[in-house]
């Protein structure tokens, strides 16, 4: 119960404020020491595989143990203290807030009375990784909805997921679940950090990046599956095409260059009658991708708060999921 109201407390921080820009978030810190193991490992006598290998144990293992030694000497502290340090830190891994904020404002760009395509452009492109400057309306609305399904598994779901799995090992092995589970979620935000900065398969990151991405996509694994479910069972709590949803799910899945993304993004198309996927441009160079999902409506602004709607519920289904699940140690 004590973990549970760590992390219930976090998810109702992340709801209230977000990620504040007052104060340097371990997401950002991480990063920089990407950045810097990055350019160390890179000097050294090692192929850019091995040193891409090296630089991924290094951060790992930084950030993991910053992270633990901080939550140990927290816990030598009075209990109130440890409970807020340890709920702050775990807020700091979920992103569900800042995810539902960024999509609203290309909503409010795309209003009818207001509409200004060249800032819902540059909104849509805070949170996409593609070219935007010829994006149409239709365009800019399915990037928004794919970027939203794909990013609440890797900024909600996965963190949550993994926070209760090493609470859950924290519990069976030494009796720490809060100390594992919050060390476990920032864990996996450093793969996530790692893999958004040398997962590109271009000449620079391919090998370098090459584990690291591979990592990524396996501590995703499971919870792009629980996103892609969730968001079937929110379609038929907010009145969403639930047998579409189901149906582009299980055909379409697997259209993608992620082997997980495809889940809540195919969910997502499905619940909404929307396509997503397709042929994109990327730093001015057209890719040609699968398609997700079929047209059965022309993507609007509204389709942008389905979407938005859809990830809260799903979310929420979840933590409860996962909640019960930190009671496994208890039952056996």
């Amino acid at each position: 119960m004590y973990f549970l109201s760590v992390l219930f407390f976090a998810c109702l921080l992340d709801a209230l404020f977000g990620d504040p820009r007052w104060f340097l978030h371990p997401v950002r810190l991480i990063g920089r020491f990407a950045l810097a193991v990055e350019l160390f490992t890179r000097k050294l006598p090692l192929d850019l595989y091995n040193s891409g290998r090296l630089a991924m144990l290094i951060i790992l293992c930084g950030t993991g143990g910053v992270t633990c030694t901080l939550l140990v000497l927290l816990s030598h502290t009075p209990q109130p203290v440890f409970f807020v340090g340890a709920t702050f830190i775990l807020y700091t891994t979920i992103a569900a807030r800042d995810l539902i904020h960024h999509a609203c404002q290309v909503v409010d760009a795309l209003a009818l009375d207001t509409l200004d395509i060249t800032l819902a452009r540059k909104r849509v492109g805070m949170i996409v990784g593609r070219d935007i400057d010829q994006l149409d309306t239709a365009g800019i609305v399915r990037a928004c909805v794919e970027s939203v399904a794909e990013n609440m598994s890797d900024g909600i779901i996965a963190p949550l997921f993994w926070a209760v799995i090493g609470a859950v090992l924290g519990q069976i092995i030494v009796g720490l679940p809060v100390i594992w589970g919050v060390t476990a979620a920032m864990l996996y935000k450093a793969i996530n950090t790692m893999d958004s900065m040398f997962g590109y398969k271009n000449e620079r990151y391919l090998q370098f990046g090459s584990c690291p991405a591979r990592l990524d996509d396996a501590v995703n694994f499971l919870p792009a599956r629980l996103s892609g479910g969730a968001l079937i069972l929110a379609a038929s709590l907010c009145g969403c095409d639930v047998k579409n949803s189901f149906q582009v799910l299980i055909r379409d899945r697997r259209n993608h260059s992620s082997p997980n993304a495809g889940w809540p993004e195919a969910a997502m198309a499905g619940a909404l009658r929307l396509q997503l996927g397709g042929t994109s441009s990327y730093f001015g160079e057209l890719l040609r991708k699968p398609t997700i999902g079929d047209s059965l409506e022309i993507p609007q602004a509204d389709h942008i708060i389905q979407a938005n709607k859809l990830v809260v519920v799903a979310s929420l289904l979840c933590l409860l999921l996962l909640s019960l699940c930190s009671f496994l140690p208890s039952i056996f």
